[in-house]
């Protein structure tokens, strides 16, 4: 098997596995305020609650956070491996998992903590935990597969936006990049030329597949791909300004992420303006994240029959970010100063598993 297959059987295998990453801190957090949350209510429910609460529930809860962590460290370590088998059977096993964790821990917890009530039977106790640790280790299965399908919907939603978009390329850029290319073949042919490819690479990025990542290297180049065509037909209306301090280039993020971002502030904000109007593109690697700012001028007014925009691009681009990055990447849109700015974010390194 090449490279390249590899790498893309496990890119299918990440977005197959309907397990979250179990090793993440979000996780972890939920899973110790939800064993938290079962020990309480099984303290109130105790025959002894009244006679004293507070111990009660401390043996409870370090009993239960000992099974929940247990078998959160076991899914974490053997996640990878559970994420080659097929989604039904990696949850049998981790429903499994959880009732041998329990009655390993409650084993322990017979002879360290005593916690059986005063004359009850030792294997009622393990049949006991075994019982409520198999309802909820289901319930808890049940809920993640859920959340795993509506993840799926949102990101088979934002490739269909995607693909919509793709399929619906502005016929004016077209037009008037072939326009352009015309004018300068007589005069300025090796510009031309230069023209004509940075045109091929938008078109080869446009029709690639939506599944595939990009790298924020190859984003940028687009991008300046891009503004460069527009700058041959806009001249000196269109005044760019770079300031990107140490990006990561390697970094991966969705392809055709940045140049919609562009064309939206061509379109609506300098192509309307009747004087020169600006753009600047800022980008800042800080804590483990990728933060890009691009910030257009607007013109005085709108003019009569330009279309003020539906938002449709910046929220397909919102919702294929959130899903890509389970919710730890972003767009934001506000006006600074006058000037509208688009702001994106997402994490670096990333790595679901």
């Amino acid at each position: 098997m090449t490279q390249k297959s590899q790498k893309t059987s496990t890119t299918i295998t990440a977005e197959s596995c309907f397990l979250p990453n179990f090793c993440s801190i979000q996780v972890v957090f939920a899973v110790v305020i939800t064993a938290q949350i079962l020990a309480l209510i099984l303290a109130l429910n105790s025959a002894d609650v009244n006679s004293n609460f507070s111990s009660t529930l401390s043996l409870y809860s370090l009993f239960i956070q000992w099974i929940a962590l247990t078998w959160t460290a076991c899914i974490c370590v053997l996640r990878p491996y559970l994420c080659r088998l097929p989604n039904w059977m990696a949850g049998l096993l981790i429903w499994l998992l959880m009732l041998l964790v329990t009655f390993a821990v409650s084993e322990v917890s017979i002879y360290v903590l005593d916690m059986r009530n005063p004359g009850q039977d030792h294997l009622f106790f393990l049949l006991k935990n075994m019982t409520v640790s198999a309802i909820v280790a289901a319930l808890v299965l049940r809920y993640i597969y859920l959340q795993f399908l509506w993840r799926q919907q949102v990101i088979a939603e934002s490739q269909a936006h995607l693909q919509s978009l793709q399929s619906r390329i502005r016929p004016h850029f077209l037009f008037n990049s072939m326009n352009t290319i015309a004018s300068l073949i007589r005069s300025r042919p090796e510009l031309a030329e230069e023209t004509i490819y940075d045109l091929s690479d938008l078109f080869r990025a446009s029709l690639s597949d939506s599944k595939n990542f990009s790298t924020l290297g190859g984003e940028l180049q687009l991008a300046r791909g891009y503004l460069r065509i527009e700058s041959q037909r806009l001249g000196d209306r269109l005044q760019v300004t770079w300031d990107l301090d140490e990006l990561p280039l390697e970094a991966k993020m969705p392809s055709l992420i940045l140049q919609p971002l562009l064309e939206n502030a061509v379109y609506h904000g300098i192509e309307p303006t009747p004087g020169p109007g600006s753009i600047e593109i800022v980008g800042r690697y800080r804590r483990d994240r990728v933060n890009i700012s691009i910030r257009n001028s607007q013109p005085p007014e709108v003019p009569e029959g330009r279309s003020s925009g539906n938002k449709m691009a910046l929220e397909n681009i919102r919702q294929r970010l959130q899903g890509c990055y389970l919710g730890q990447a972003g767009l934001t849109q506000s006006e600074v100063d006058g000037d509208y700015q688009v702001r994106l974010f997402f994490p670096h390194p990333w790595s679901e598993t």
